[in-house]
């Protein structure tokens, strides 16, 4: 009753506050079903990966394990490279992102702040990649590699896979966004574009380019084909590719739990990095796009 009140001395009349309320509460039991269902999986891995194998196959089925063990987290260590399979994914996903902040950065610095002839037939051209299946460049890229005798290194795994559209395209956005005037007064300061980018732009988007760190760790670190044509051994194998040699590998009767184990390993890195900048990449998607 006084939120009723309080609401119509403010101008809402009650069934506009009534109104409120309502799309709020379906708001949010839409969101709790999302997490629900997106988290429901994830709850379910960690919990087999505790079971002991006759709790696994048992049935009726129980989310709560009645016996923990932990002998499939050091199964997988001890049996498996895994220590291997993580530092070369933890490379090879750190190289990929940090040159494509580097490339994505310099692209779309001029495609945003310049005025050029062509540059939107340049920006139609990138976005067009969008529609370009990756799949078709996979041999021709594989092909080129061996040839030059560096197909099974990190240079492989992660230089190809530098550069993307979604970047340049959303750095370009976000960079529109910026006043332009920033760029006048570090021009008559004698800075550089160089500079300008280096001092200034960069600084000021820090939520655009983490959205774009983020993007790239996650999809690089999860990344299962491209890795599987192009790595030979255990020297360069990546945590996904070293996953599917592990279910070929492990018993029928723990499977299951190793596999489970080693998933639920393998996601950490992905989720402390999102976790880490969580704050920015919210920050850079609900400003990108706008202007003012």
């Amino acid at each position: 009753m006084t939120t009723l009140t309080t609401a119509t001395r403010r101008g809402t009349t009650p069934n506009a506050l009534t109104s409120i309320l309502v799309s709020r509460v379906f708001l949010y039991s839409l969101m709790i079903v999302v997490a629900v269902m997106w988290g429901a999986p994830m709850l379910w891995m960690i919990v087999t990966s505790l079971k002991p194998p006759p709790e696994i196959f048992h049935y009726p089925v129980t989310w709560l394990p009645q016996q923990p063990t932990a002998d499939y987290y050091l199964g997988v260590f001890q049996r498996f490279p895994m220590l291997q399979w993580f530092k070369n994914s933890l490379i090879v996903a750190t190289i990929t992102t940090c040159l494509t902040l580097v490339v994505d950065t310099l692209a779309a610095y001029p495609l945003s702040r310049l005025r050029f002839r062509g540059r939107s037939v340049v920006m139609i051209m990138i976005l067009s990649t969008f529609l370009l299946p990756r799949e078709i460049l996979l041999v021709p890229l594989f092909l080129g590699l061996s040839r030059l005798g560096i197909s099974d290194s990190y240079f492989s795994l992660s230089v190809p896979a530098a550069a993307n559209a979604f970047g340049v395209f959303l750095l370009t956005q976000f960079f529109g966004t910026l006043p332009a005037e920033l760029e006048d007064a570090a021009t008559i300061d004698g800075c550089t574009r160089l500079g300008f980018v280096w001092r200034v732009l960069v600084p000021l988007s820090r939520p655009a380019l983490a959205s774009v760190a983020i993007f790239t760790f996650v999809g690089s670190w999860n990344e299962f084909f491209w890795p599987l044509i192009v790595s030979n051994s255990d020297r360069t194998r990546t945590v996904p590719v070293g996953l599917s040699s592990l279910v070929a590998s492990a018993g029928m009767s723990t499977s299951f739990g190793i596999t489970m184990a080693a998933a639920a390993v393998a996601t950490l890195p992905a989720v402390i990095f999102f976790l880490t900048l969580q704050r920015y990449f919210v920050k850079g998607i609900a400003t990108t796009g706008l202007k003012g």
